[in-house]
């Protein structure tokens, strides 16, 4: 019990400095894109996604993770319209969910399924 809590610990500590790599990542792609909403509000949605995604792959609610993407496209849905913004947000988003699937099923393949 206290080694599956430790795993699990090490995993969600892994989504937030994951935040680090995928900005990084993004980076090159942010100067054609013009800032809005909350300064580093995005930081933390992410950090956030990436711990829903995460919890829904160690449940195995693969097809929750549909509600997670189809919550930010709505709340950004006025801003899609601009072509820049549009494949920004597009590749964050799915490096993100993509980060959080692969180390989800990574800690699945090597931990075992967790009983929640």
């Amino acid at each position: 019990m206290l080694l599956e809590l430790f795993i699990l610990i090490l995993g969600y500590g892994l989504m937030a400095i994951l935040g680090i790599a995928i900005q990084m990542f993004l980076k090159p792609f942010s100067l054609k894109v013009e800032n809005s909403g909350i300064e580093g509000a995005g930081k933390y949605i992410g950090i956030f996604e990436r711990i829903i995604i995460f919890t829904l792959v160690l449940t195995n609610q693969y097809a929750a993770i549909s509600i997670v993407f189809g919550a930010k496209s709505i709340a950004r849905f006025k801003e899609l319209n601009s072509r820049h913004f549009a494949e920004y947000y597009l590749l964050g988003t799915f490096a993100s969910i993509s980060t959080a699937l692969i180390i989800g099923i990574i800690f699945k393949l090597l931990f075992g399924n967790f009983n929640f």
